[in-house]
């Protein structure tokens, strides 16, 4: 997600094996699998077994289990783990800033934490620069990172600067107990002014990079909307207040209303985006909206960013006001 509590795991550049099983093979799962590549030892295939990274038509297996021919196996081996996370000297655009918590306006394209291609240059390496005794508050990858935004979404997040604000601001999430507003710029217009989308949000089952409402294997996500502004025949503004944090929930569940996030690439619709006067460069969400009780002082903080200029810019073409 747009955003999720820090304890789930990005995962978009997991790798995916698939075999399938042939004519006259027999045997138990994990030798079998074991014998089929020299990435994987039978092992670590057993771990990703019990973590339910292997799967077969979307269900779960057991390393014991004797295969048949024609059988589809998908192993999700995830990424290794980055190395410790270096300070940076990064600028940042700080809100709100006191002993327990520092609340910014993160750009569109900064990474919140390293991860294979990202290295470097995330928010994790700034803030760590800008919090001398920020190190290993909440983990030692993710210090400080109690939500977190997509790559190409911008706005508001909050980052927690010792154990005791990181166990209240993950308290606060995990109860619902903080206001998360969106911008968002949707191809079309949802089916009616406002309303709520809820169900559950998995990984999809045939496109492992994407995530989808799906029936059985989700996590309950809640994102009610309200349509701002048609912005002629094609584009609409979008606010969203999201219940949850799963990831990519506004951008799946727009998607689901038919009216996908301009300029996202892996939900949207790429050729509309080109025909636009303003094409964009990222997708159109930005977190324009955050309050919450301070985790500490019970003091109530209520933060808002407009969004940058890109998505003005979009507004400004339809000759629309923020």
């Amino acid at each position: 997600m747009q955003e999720e509590l820090f304890e789930n795991i990005e995962d978009e550049d997991d790798t995916v094996l698939v075999f399938t099983v042939p004519e006259g093979a027999t045997g138990r799962l994990d030798a079998w699998l074991a014998a089929q590549t020299s990435e994987l030892s039978r092992a670590r295939i057993q771990a990703l077994i019990k973590e339910g990274r292997v799967t077969c038509a979307g269900g779960a297996v057991k390393a014991n289990a004797s295969i048949k021919a024609g059988q589809v196996f998908e192993i999700d081996v995830p990424p290794p783990q980055p190395a410790i996370p270096q300070p940076q000297a990064i600028p940042l655009d700080i809100l709100y800033e006191d002993r327990d918590l520092l609340l910014l306006n993160k750009p569109a394209g900064m990474v919140v934490h390293p991860a294979p291609g990202h290295a470097d240059g995330t928010l994790v390496n700034a803030l760590l620069h800008h919090c001398r005794d920020l190190g290993g508050i909440g983990g030692v990858e993710r210090p400080g990172i109690v939500h977190r935004l997509d790559k190409d979404t911008s706005g508001l997040l909050v980052v927690a600067k010792n154990d005791t604000a990181m166990a209240g601001m993950v308290r606060l999430f995990q109860r619902g107990e903080i206001i998360k507003e969106y911008d968002a710029l949707v191809h079309g217009a949802p089916p009616h002014d406002s309303g709520t989308v809820s169900g559950l949000i998995g990984r999809h089952p045939a496109h492992r990079k994407r995530m989808a409402v799906v029936r059985t294997n989700g996590r309950r996500a809640v994102t009610h909307y309200t349509l701002k502004q048609r912005l002629g025949q094609d584009i609409s503004w979008v606010r969203c207040r999201i219940e949850t944090g799963r990831t990519h929930q506004i951008r799946v569940h727009m998607q689901a209303l038919g009216c996908p996030l301009v300029g996202d690439a892996l939900y949207g619709r790429s050729a509309a985006d080109r025909r636009l006067p303003q094409p964009p460069q990222r997708q159109m969400l930005h977190a324009t909206h955050l309050a919450f009780a301070h985790p500490i002082s019970g003091v109530a903080l209520d933060f808002h960013a407009p969004p940058p200029d890109d998505f003005m810019r979009v507004l400004a073409w339809y000759q629309v006001s923020y």
